[in-house]
């Protein structure tokens, strides 16, 4: 009783015959394998399957569990013909959503959410349908529970997937966990996210992974190269792997294909027996990652911490230290305070042009601005303030320019401007490569269409970690 297989499958629409036609020979090898998967399946006899797929409600703060009647079908992609139907397990869902809230993972119930306002459907997505479309040809008698990863940091979506082992050895049940997920989407010229060299290696190093069932690999992968890959499956493969915690695993890769620039990898994971849990390993990864950080960090960065820890705990504004470098007690310049927490972003607040009597008074309004007073995020609770890191960017003076030709993403940021809309983004950010990029999303943040005219200026920081 408890986790009987783990398995990863893609969900491209195309490799149902039904959808994709003659196209879906082109991908033989994810069909067979899929095949393969649905017969294991079915010899496995689950009780239930739990099922993570990246196209459903996907929340920045929560792990989310379908909470609507589970039908679906994929008439949106040509096929009205195809439509599946499951009865939910009211039960293991009871079970993980307990104990998961006694661990301190967040998790929510669709039914909670209005998914409209986001504009959702209460039906199984494309991510859930497609590895189900093959698993149903051979197996049929189980109940599901689907559920959509949250943003999570990977060290909770694994203690998440402990937490799915946990609640089936607690009732008893035959469980099998599917993670939807494709690849890279950025594997050819052609490709849907456009083209990037690193796509390739990332699936070569994840398939590496996955093969040799490598979490420290998989702990440590570059989390920039996670980024310029465009994959959609990571998370999902970190709960499924979570479910996995304290058992050792036969791994096996069936298939990896990328004939449509995606990368397409059909795995799977039989549990065999004990092993040591990575769940407090992780945890305490993460804590010497943000320790090691904090010994480093300059004097810009360590007084941009002090000022939003003072404010979050006393509500006051901290005085300028008097032992501060001269160039930041008598410079002015505008200054931008960025704020992430497990890699995602907390917080950024700045300013273009110096507005304080110095460099110090600056980082330190800023770094209450990002943490408490940044519109797209809730203010900092003081029980975060231990998980977070920080960068400063203080700004040289913009200056206009003429042609994007004069920009660098790398070197320059790029501010637009059109009346009184103005858009800025930073220079160096992980996952913008190209000047048009750099270029259309600070548009973005402006308003400003792409047609309309518009003044450039760019600017450079020195970035202090």
């Amino acid at each position: 009783m408890g986790i009987v297989g783990c398995y990863l499958m893609p969900h491209p629409p195309i490799m149902v015959p039904e959808v994709g036609r003659d196209e879906a020979r082109k991908v033989d090898k994810s069909i067979e394998a899929a095949s393969e998967v649905g017969r294991e399946i079915r010899d496995l006899k689950p009780d239930t399957l739990v099922l993570i797929s990246p196209h459903g409600p996907v929340f920045q703060d929560a792990v989310c569990i379908y909470d609507f009647p589970l039908k679906g079908s994929l008439a949106s992609f040509g096929a009205p013909e195809v439509r599946l139907k499951f009865e939910p397990d009211e039960e293991l869902k009871k079970e993980i959503i307990e104990r998961a809230g006694r661990t301190g993972i967040p998790v929510v119930k669709s039914s909670s959410v209005r998914l409209s306002r986001y504009g959702m459907r209460e039906e199984l997505d494309h991510g859930a349908m497609v590895p189900l479309y093959f698993i149903t040809q051979h197996a049929k008698d189980f109940k599901l529970l689907p559920l959509a990863f949250g943003m999570l940091p990977y060290e909770d979506l694994y203690a998440f997937g402990r937490v799915i082992r946990e609640s089936a050895d607690a009732l008893g049940k035959n469980v099998v966990v599917v993670a939807s997920g494709d690849l890279s989407h950025r594997l050819t010229p052609d490709a849907p996210a456009g083209f990037n060299p690193q796509g390739r290696a990332f699936d070569e190093k994840l398939v590496s992974i996955l093969e040799g069932f490598d979490l420290e690999a998989l702990y440590n992968l570059d989390p920039a190269l996670v980024e310029k890959a465009g994959e959609c499956g990571l998370r999902s493969i970190w709960i499924m792997l979570g479910a996995l915690d304290g058992l050792s695993v036969n791994s096996r890769v069936l298939s990896y294909e990328g004939p449509f620039g995606v990368g397409y990898c059909v795995a799977r994971f039989r549990p065999e027996g004990k092993a040591e849990s990575w769940v407090e390993k992780f945890y305490q990864k993460r804590s010497e990652k943000i320790k090691m950080r904090r010994e480093k960090e300059d004097i810009y960065v360590k007084l941009a911490r002090q000022s939003l820890e003072t404010y979050v705990k006393t509500g006051r504004v901290m005085e300028v230290p008097e032992d501060l470098p001269r160039e930041m007690l008598e410079q002015r310049a505008g200054v931008f305070v960025s704020i992430k927490k497990h890699g995602q972003l907390r917080g950024c607040i700045g300013t273009i042009m110096p507005t304080r009597r110095n460099i110090a008074e600056e980082i330190i309004k800023n770094a209450i601005s990002a943490g408490c007073e940044d519109p797209r995020f809730f203010p900092v609770e003081p029980e975060e303030l231990p998980e977070l890191i920080y960068s400063v960017d203080v700004l040289t003076p913009p200056e206009p320019i003429d042609s994007p030709d004069k920009l660098d993403p790398k070197k320059y940021g790029v501010i637009v401007k059109r009346g009184n809309r103005t858009g800025l983004l930073l220079p160096d950010l992980e996952g913008i490569d190209t000047v048009e990029e750099q270029i259309n999303i600070a548009l973005r943040k402006a308003g400003i269409r792409p047609d309309e005219s518009y003044e450039l200026f760019r600017f450079e920081v020195i970035r202090h970690h």
